[in-house]
């Protein structure tokens, strides 16, 4: 399972968004810093519209969509490189995740204490960069010493000291290694390294609710960070999304209107976190359930199987296979065969996105 975590500063709203995307998740969210200190642990779905669409053409009786894992992760503060604020323990729990949301604060509120003492996306984004730079650049400068030693008897690490030439700079700079241009071989030769400013970043600019639907001079300063690093941003207010999980379908229809949106933050963020992680739905379908199935982008038809089992996989002989749209089309199954949409899928096959799939083994 892939996971996802939540960083940022204390008191951003981590904790609080966090709850809003795992509903029934109980994280505490109180207003002092290290409130959280172990890192709560929660699933979430992924919104796909087209679920209630296949369910509705297979009669199915369950609807079971694709899932990620968002881990909570505490605050980070200035020094935690250096192990301060429990820094070390935190930095490790990063580590253990495949993509960061980076949660910035961009609300002014008296009551809730800022740790800096004032809101400032730039400042709180930057601390935890370099904090993140700075752990990543000891382990970056001890790799590099080490595989220069390595080149007189290994000479296949010369692209990743290539790689590490490129990427200490920039850490020393406190600027994120996923900043620095590498070659597809480089990358590769140094993803070992597990590197923390290397992980895809979304950046989640927590407003107000009277700044949801129009951002604020705060957010324009966090999408010109984004934009030099080549990160999305997510405009969220943590506050409304606690409020939506309460709300019937209906009425939270009509609160977001109010606040002249068309859907929550929550929902954007949630793609956006899927799609960072090069991943991809297809989709299985029956009188049963319909489901949504994570596979990440490339995988062919017996990889796609062995989400289901790994049995699949061993004995995979073909895949039906139909997309998504040529199936709605058709209105079923049985005429999406009859119009020759249906296809008999090998091993070789690289599933694509939406493919709607009946897998055929032999154990």
């Amino acid at each position: 399972m892939l996971r996802a975590g939540n960083v940022g500063l204390p008191n951003v709203g981590k904790s609080t968004l966090f709850n809003a995307v795992v509903a029934n998740s109980k994280a505490q969210a109180a207003n002092f810093p290290f409130c959280t200190i172990e890192p709560n642990v929660g699933m979430v779905s992924v919104p796909d519209d087209r679920l209630e669409v296949l369910a509705k053409i297979s009669g199915s009786e369950a609807i079971l969509p694709a899932r990620l894992e968002i881990v909570d992760i505490a605050g980070l503060v200035k020094g935690a490189s250096k192990g301060e604020g429990l820094g070390n323990q935190f930095l490790a729990n990063i580590r253990e995740v495949d993509a960061i949301i980076h949660v910035v604060r961009c609300f002014e509120n008296d009551d809730i204490i800022h740790v800096a003492g004032s809101v400032d996306p730039e400042r709180d984004i930057e601390i935890i960069n370099i904090e993140l730079a700075l752990a990543d650049m000891a382990q970056a400068e001890r790799r590099l010493d080490r595989a220069r030693k390595d080149l007189r008897t290994k000479k296949e690490v010369q692209t990743e000291i290539d790689a590490l030439e490129k990427v200490v700079p920039a850490l020393q700079d406190g600027k994120p290694a996923r900043t620095v241009s590498l070659t597809e071989d480089e990358a590769i030769a140094i993803k070992g390294l597990g590197l923390l400013t290397l992980k895809p970043v979304i950046y989640a600019a927590n407003v107000s609710e009277d700044d949801l639907a129009t951002g604020n001079p705060f957010v324009e300063k966090v999408k010109a960070i984004a934009a030099a690093e080549g990160a999305q941003v997510i405009v969220i207010s943590a506050q409304v999304e606690s409020e939506l999980i309460e709300l019937s379908e209906e009425d939270r229809a009509e609160f977001l209107d109010s606040l002249g949106v068309k859907e929550g933050g929550l929902q954007s963020l949630i793609r956006a976190t899927y799609d960072i992680l090069g991943l991809q739905t297809y989709f299985t379908t029956g009188p049963k359930e319909t489901r949504a199935w994570t596979i990440v982008k490339g995988m062919t038809a017996p990889q796609a199987a062995g989400v289901i089992h790994s049995d699949f996989e061993r004995g995979f002989i073909r895949a039906e296979t139909v997309s998504y749209k040529d199936l709605v089309a058709a209105g079923n199954m049985n005429a999406a065969k009859d119009k020759g949409q249906v296809r008999s899928e090998g091993k070789e096959y690289i599933v694509q996105e939406g493919d709607v799939m009946l897998f055929r083994f032999n154990v």
